[in-house]
């Protein structure tokens, strides 16, 4: 039998080559890009830098492994860091590997129960608002590169000299970047940045901060072992908690950033499968001393931008990051600050969505509000937190537009009935309305509701249903519901005598249709 790949064109060895090159230059950019990211985070949480390098090596390589979205990129990130540091403080880092661990098999499990499908609720203006309130804290972030310790336990700028030149390392970088897009394509821009800012600052002797100021990143290969904590229930409570809100952030985070790529580069991703993968490798990387982690939109950025789009450049990343750590400490930490500063302001300018300032005027005042709000609660708070206050936010306006949309037509028929044909939702915010479209006292002997245009969603609406036919039935008058859907049928008809249900017509939905069910990411 032939094989259908022989039918496949085989791309040319050059343009293999040169995806190939594409695809590791890109890993290696943004594996640089991590190391600072990875110390700054491990600090945040009260770590040393290597728990926060082992973190970004475990869970980058095994999400471009085995992860829904190829190109992603995943590792330590300061969504995570500022919910684990009080454990630390208050337990160590022992309880904060079993909470990680925790947290990853409650991400498989949401994995397993394709929970990750659920991300397609969070409507378009959250997502916009998501990633400029995203762009916003990427650029504040970066204040802390400027900034130096006071002796007092604080931080102050740097002198004005440093300050300006670091300032103008960074915008260098920028315009190497940008100018290295145009007309340079054989190596990722932001690598040209980093390397060409480099070798300005070593040929010229500048006195600038660099990563080996922020901590030494030399280590050994990490160790497997167990989390030292007691296995008693006492331990449970305290990693417990901990662990379900890590999971939600990670894998809020995850999906997002899995959404934003997937909609740059045009393709699709796996959610369910991202979760799993998500879950597998916070469970190594706790085994690992590892603090855990998620995908970062920062360094995925770098990566989409560098043209890295297949699972090789995020493989890349994770060895390379590893490679660092083992024997090539001593170059990278001679990387000035500044350039990897510029890289992150370029990550900014592209991660904002300047469209959103041109459609201000022409979306709803409702969107326009979520927009906002999101944004300014991922710089207040965090992403996890925003994502949850706009959906909860873009909800409770759905609602309240749906609930004033239901109304009625009112015909007389033939025998002299009165007949309601109503048109639009029934839920638990609209039921008022619909009570609000009768007046059993005034109404003929005979009355009929026809609901062919109507969808009935919850328990509140067969309430209200009942009620309203509980009120004719009292008035002694004859109340007939037309075309409803079968389950609503069975729950009313347990009233018995009390109402007349017609069958004529019915069209087969449910109370609670499950849209998403036929949309199912592919495993």
């Amino acid at each position: 039998m032939e094989s259908a790949s022989q039918f496949l064109p085989i791309p040319p060895a050059a343009s293999v080559w040169a995806r190939t090159r594409t695809e590791v230059l890109s890993g290696l950019t943004v594996a640089i890009a991590l190391v600072p990211e990875a110390i700054a985070f491990a600090f945040v949480a009260g770590l040393e830098p290597l728990v926060g390098l082992y973190a970004a090596f475990f869970v980058g390589l095994v999400t471009a492994l085995f992860g829904g979205r190829p190109g992603m990129i995943s590792g330590a990130t300061g969504a995570l860091a500022v919910v684990i540091v009080s454990l630390v403080a208050d337990h160590g880092m022992e309880y904060l590997f079993a909470a990680v661990i925790l947290m990853g098999v409650f991400q498989v499990v949401a994995g397993a129960l394709h929970l990750g499908k659920f991300i397609r609720l969070v409507p378009y203006p959250v997502m916009l608002g998501f990633v400029n309130g995203l762009a916003i804290v990427i650029f504040l972030s970066q204040a802390g590169q400027f900034m130096v310790d006071d002796g007092q336990g604080g931080k102050t700028w740097l002198p004005t000299a440093e300050f300006l030149l670091m300032l103008g390392l960074a915008f260098f970088t920028m315009l190497v970047i940008w100018a290295a897009g145009k007309w340079f394509k054989a190596v990722p821009a932001p690598l040209v940045g980093i390397a060409l800012t480099t070798l300005v600052v070593l040929l010229l002797g500048l006195d600038v901060r660099n990563v080996g100021d922020m901590a030494s990143i030399a280590g050994d290969l990490p160790s497997f072992g167990l989390p030292q904590v007691p296995m008693t229930w006492n331990t449970l409570t305290v990693i417990l908690p901990y662990a379900l809100i890590l999971a939600a952030i990670g894998l809020i985070e995850s999906l997002l950033t899995l959404n934003l790529v997937a909609e740059i580069t045009e393709t699709h991703g796996k959610t369910s499968k991202e979760c799993v993968a998500q879950g597998g490798a916070n469970i190594l990387t706790g085994f690992f001393g590892g603090m855990g982690g998620c995908a970062m939109i920062g360094q995925s950025m770098i990566n989409v931008e560098s043209g890295g789009r297949t699972r090789l450049a995020a493989v890349a990343s994770a060895l390379f990051l590893l490679v660092f750590v083992l024997f090539a400490s001593r170059w990278i930490e001679m990387i000035p600050l500044a350039a990897l500063v510029g890289v992150m302001f370029m990550v900014v300018i592209g991660t904002f969505a300047w469209s959103s300032l041109r459609i201000m005027k022409r979306i709803p005042k409702s969107d326009f509000f979520v927009l906002v709000l999101v944004s300014l609660v991922t710089v207040v708070s965090d992403l996890a937190i925003a994502v949850v206050v706009g959906v909860v936010v873009s909800a409770l306006v759905l609602a309240w537009k749906a609930s004033q949309r239901i109304h009625a037509r009112v015909k007389t028929g033939e025998d002299g009935e009165k007949i309601y044909l109503l048109a639009g939702t029934l839920f638990f915010a609209s039921v008022d309305s619909f009570a609000a479209l009768f007046n059993p006292r005034e109404d003929p002997d005979d009355v009929i509701v026809d609901f062919l245009e109507t969808r009935v969603l919850d328990h509140s609406a067969l309430n209200a249903i009942d009620s309203l036919a509980v009120k004719y039935k009292r008035l002694n008058k004859n109340l007939r519901l037309r075309h409803l859907s079968p389950d609503c049928k069975a729950l009313l008809e347990r009233a018995g005598d009390m109402v007349e249900v017609s069958v004529i017509e019915d069209p087969h939905y449910g109370v609670a249709v499950d849209y998403g069910a036929r949309f199912d990411d592919e495993e």
